[in-house]
């Protein structure tokens, strides 16, 4: 398991329950006590949480996110040539007028400038998808608001998932940290997941966009079964080694 996926991991687990000592945190991550000690002093460190005798708890009055390791800039700049490549596929799959859903990962914000010349009304969560389709004459923005997650310009909380529960749309575009191959699509961020889960809830059609090195990629938090989705936008072809769907579940897909 990454550091960043362990990180995400206790702090998940702290919040849900409010403490948690060592020895839980290590049944739970399946590492040492030592480990779990040396990741509770840099949480703490990073004022994440509060250091207390044998465990953690949460900070008084706090309901700060938690930040992902890398910043929205830091991925945005990995892979141009496969987020191109996804983000022009799935571009295609929307009709002129549609009402659409854009996650906040960066392959689907690669999207943004393919769009700008279209008659669309969007709606987010993203703050990276707002200003680059601010001044777009023909894109109407509805925007999810909730509570800031800097570091990844994005809003989460409950906000966020009432507003999402309010609207429909014609179509979803997700992305993901990666995907297991049962199919299990994942994410590294316990805040952002129950706002995925939502536009799932809320969409016609749902499209999961991931380059090749998401198969598996990382994640410890279960999104959805890829049964959810409409289709899979990626860059290459899956093999049955990285992706054994059952016979009974179809999935388009879609390549470049």
């Amino acid at each position: 398991m990454l550091v960043e996926e362990r990180h995400a991991g206790i702090l998940t687990a702290v919040r849900r329950q409010g403490s948690a000592t060592v020895g839980q945190l290590s049944a739970q991550l399946e590492v040492s006590e030592a480990t779990i000690r040396r990741d509770l002093v840099q949480l703490a460190e990073d004022g994440l949480l509060r250091r207390v005798r044998g465990g953690a708890c949460t900070l008084r009055g706090s309901v700060r996110p938690e930040p992902d390791a890398r910043p929205f800039e830091h991925v945005a700049a990995s892979a141009p040539e496969s987020k191109r490549l996804i983000a022009e596929r799935a571009v295609g799959l929307i009709g002129e007028g549609e009402v659409i859903a854009l996650d906040i990962g960066t392959t689907v914000a690669a999207m943004c400038p393919l769009l700008r010349s279209r008659s669309l009304t969007v709606v987010t969560a993203s703050l990276a998808v707002v200003r680059a389709l601010a001044d777009a004459p023909g894109i109407d923005i509805l925007v999810l608001g909730g509570l800031l997650r800097p570091n990844y310009q994005s809003m989460v909380g409950t906000l966020t998932e009432s507003a999402l529960r309010q609207v429909r749309v014609d179509a979803a575009f997700l992305g993901t940290s990666g995907v297991r191959a049962d199919g299990t699509v994942l994410d590294s961020t316990p805040s952002e997941v129950p706002v995925k889960r939502g536009l799932l809830e809320v969409s016609a059609r749902a499209y999961l966009l991931a380059d090749h090195e998401k198969f598996p990629g990382s994640g410890f938090l279960e999104v959805a079964p890829l049964s959810r989705f409409t289709g899979l936008v990626t860059d290459r072809a899956v093999s049955t080694d990285q992706l054994s769907l059952p016979d009974d579940e179809d999935l388009e897909v879609l390549l470049p």
